[in-house]
């Protein structure tokens, strides 16, 4: 690269706006991830806002005034006053926000108190803003009660007209009250809501303890507690490895009953559902089931989906919707009959639908710093903390400022009632205010603030009574200006005062915990296979099939036309098999989950994901089974067979093969100590096999024999060193042996190019 027509971006400007597209682009895009960042989507650790959701309460308090939380107003309003005044975007995602901090199933402790169709948690819309009507909820008084005390930093509106917060004054961390969900460019947020007792609680104990551990705040805040409510089943160790590193993923459950009816009849009543979960998806996932559909690319349905639904029809008679404004969520799930098991019915419904899901925690915040974070449990509270301490400190010496400015008032007016007479003669020989402020500043030391006070009194306020009052008043000041004094002299003190406006904000607003959380392994359903011994049976073309016993005879099995057999596997019903795809994709398939063997079976891909990839291995074993994987690009690493195991139909990435190459079948290691690879070009390898490394969790792994262009790898083996098969085609199917003494002559190194193999054939596998 020639350097010398690098820009250098440190160069001084000499008038030219001209500049590389790449410099451009990479500028212009940094700028729009740091707005889409702070100015859009994650939420402030201070009071737990987005800057869209701080302008609407803002601006509501503002238009509202001291009829923000009683009166209700169209929404069309607010939202013009938001956009007019400090957001300059659409309407729609301005009007979304506000519906959100009104929903009462997408916020635990809503921030506005709405009117008229604000959507459900079915995901039906709101209505136009023209049409419904919103007020602030009592509980936003936490949120903007000080905000005219002092308390927080004003910025000028995107246009320079207005000034706007830029933090609201929040008394509880918001945050974790609600919850928040965003993803920004680089970043992602989903924050769950919690208990306010809880959260109150816990902020008091890292107030009082800034080295307090998540395990001490755990013990107060045991976990999440959602709007609907629902099941936490994550044992506490998964919790705690949550909120300790930011990120983790809660099971959870819906909440059921079992409602007896008359003659014996029962039915089920799903009460409470997962966060996130809407009775509507839970009907149309149970739809599904009843009458699926193939997947993408198939042109059947599995075996699985019919078994499924065979399952479904003879479990479940009905479900229904039965949820009102008086029972609130109510699903309904009627069965086939009386005398079959309500659990496990239950049980396939939470396997198979989102009657039981994980919700994914990841707590990033923009922190005090104005940065981007994810944060533990206990940084969240403290720097929430530190935030209050820093707002009730400012809170505190704005009311001692206008204590001072009363006092000095008061103490001015006391000073004058004594000499009143002489003031009024004094003013009335003056000629004008000025004059007067002036003559009294001098000949009776009155401060400024208190020559105008003085000036401007009416005479009705010189009475007796108001003497009285004004001595009254005055020592009031004074213990209040000592008070305010201590707080902020004492940092105890400080920290007192806002535990107990914790505590009191707690009783106020505080209510019981929603979510149970107790402790359940996942959902699961055993089915009871009977142990008997099968074949596996798979083809050239895929297709896959099992067949009662072992020992079968393959000439007698047919295949399809231009199909022919690949390989097969003597196993149990009850074993699960490994599966390997050429694109390196590994599977797990139980045995009794095969086609039976009458016919020709079914693709393979009808019970794994594999795509277009061919499925080049299948295998069984006990897990700690050593294997080699190799692919024909010539790289391979060593691993175990339980390290190929996956829990989903969509395997698991295991090997990365290059474009243009494939896995190829792995190869039991079984005692060997040498590794022998076979070229296309008949090129044979022999080293030791310390030589490659052990990957337990796949990957590329290393060159194994050196490939020039259009050279592939056709096999490899492990060995003792002792003799060697190599197959491969002339015209027919053709095999040698090549002995120990013969063998010798190819070791070498790992990744070699090795040494021709004159077998007079073209090679095409190794083997012992």
């Amino acid at each position: 690269m020639d350097t010398s027509k690098t820009p250098d971006l440190f160069a001084p400007d000499n008038g030219d706006d001209s500049a590389p597209i790449e410099q451009h682009a990479s500028q212009a895009y940094l700028g729009y991830a740091v707005s889409t960042v702070k100015s859009r989507a994650l939420p402030d650790v201070a009071d737990g806002l987005k800057p869209v959701q701080r302008r609407i309460l803002y601006a509501m308090g503002e238009a509202g005034g001291a009829n923000a939380a009683t009166v209700f107003v169209k929404c069309a309003r607010y939202v013009g006053e938001v956009l007019g005044k400090y957001h300059p975007h659409g309407d729609s995602s301005t009007y979304e926000a506000m519906v959100h901090l009104a929903q009462p199933f997408s916020m635990r402790y809503p921030l506005i108190d709405g009117q008229g169709n604000f959507g459900s948690r079915d995901g039906d819309s709101a209505a136009a803003y023209r049409y419904t009507e919103a007020r602030l909820a009592r509980i936003a008084e936490l949120m903007l009660a000080e905000i005219g005390e002092g308390t927080v930093d004003w910025i000028k509106n995107y246009d320079g007209k207005f000034d706007e917060p830029l933090l609201l004054p929040a008394r509880l961390p918001f945050g974790l009250l609600n919850g928040s969900f965003g993803i920004p460019v680089g970043f992602s947020t989903r924050i769950p809501s919690h208990n306010l007792k809880e959260v109150a609680e816990a902020a008091a104990h890292v107030i009082k303890h800034p080295k307090a551990t998540v395990k001490e705040v755990l013990a107060i805040m045991p976990g999440p507690d959602f709007p609907g409510g629902g099941q936490i089943i994550s044992a506490k160790d998964e919790i705690r490895t949550a909120y300790e590193t930011g990120r983790g993923s809660i099971a959870m459950r819906s909440r059921w009953q079992v409602e007896q009816l008359a003659r014996g009849q029962w039915r089920i009543v799903v009460t409470e559902l997962p966060h996130g979960v809407s009775v509507r998806q839970v009907l149309e996932e149970i739809e599904a089931l009843v009458n699926p559909k193939p997947s993408t690319g198939k042109k059947e349905v599995s075996q699985e989906q019919r078994r499924l639904k065979q399952f479904m029809l003879e479990q479940i008679e009905t479900v229904r919707d039965e949820s009102d404004r008086k029972s609130k969520l109510r699903l309904v799930i009627e069965p086939r009959s009386s005398r079959q098991s309500a659990e496990e019915t239950m049980k396939t419904l939470l396997v198979q639908t989102s009657l039981e899901t994980r919700y994914a925690l990841n707590l990033t915040w923009l922190g005090l710093d104005g940065l981007p974070e994810t944060k533990d449990i206990v940084t969240i509270l403290r720097e929430w903390g530190e935030f209050r301490l820093k707002t009730v400190r400012r809170r505190t010496q704005h009311r001692l400022d206008r204590c001072s400015e009363r006092l000095e008032i008061v103490m001015g007016r006391l000073m004058a009632f004594v000499k009143i007479d002489e003031i009024i003669k004094l003013i009335r020989a003056c000629e004008d205010q000025p004059e007067a402020k002036r003559r009294l500043q001098e000949k009776y030391k009155f401060t400024e603030r208190q020559a105008e006070d003085i000036v401007n009194l009416r005479l009705g306020q010189l009475t007796k009574l108001d003497g009285i009052k004004l001595n009254e008043e005055r020592k009031a000041l004074e213990a209040d200006k000592k008070a305010l004094k201590e707080i902020l002299g004492d940092e105890k003190v400080l920290k007192k005062l806002v535990i107990a406006e914790l505590e009191k904000d707690s009783k106020t607003y505080g209510d019981d915990r929603r979510t149970l959380i107790k402790a359940d392994e996942r959902t699961s359903i055993e089915r009871a296979v009977v142990e008997e011994p099968i074949t596996v049976i798979l083809s050239k073309k895929g297709w896959v099939r099992g067949r009662t016993g072992h020992g079968v005879d393959m000439g007698s099995v047919s295949f399809k036309d231009g199909d022919a057999r690949y390989l097969e596997l003597e196993c149990k019903t009850t074993d699960t098999l490994t599966v390997l795809a050429s694109g390196g994709k590994a599977f797990s398939v139980e045995a009794a989950a095969l086609p039976s063997g009458r016919g020709d079976g079914s693709p393979m891909n009808t019970l794994i994901n594999s795509g277009p990839d061919d499925v080049v291995w299948i295998g069984l074993g006990a897990a700690d089974t050593g294997l080699l994987i190799a692919n024909t690009a010539g790289n391979g690493f060593l691993c175990k067979l339980g390290d190929l195991a996956s829990k989903t139909k969509q395997g698991k990435d295991f090997m990365s093969v290059p474009e243009g190459a494939k896995a190829l079948a792995p190869v039991l290691i079984d005692g060997g100590k040498l590794v022998a690879a076979l070229s296309s070009d008949a090129r044979l390898l022999v080293f030791p096999m310390d030589e490659l490394p052990t990957r337990p969790n796949g990957g590329v792994g290393v060159q194994i024999i050196g490939l020039p262009d259009k050279v592939t790898l056709a096999g490899v083996a492990v060995t003792d060193g002792s003799s060697l098969t190599v197959s491969g085609f002339k015209r027919t199917q053709k095999t040698t042996e090549i002995g120990k003494k013969d063998l010798a002559e190819y070791l070498g190194k790992r990744a070699q190019r090795g040494r021709v193999c004159d077998v007079g054939f073209r090679p095409e596998g190794l083997g012992k």
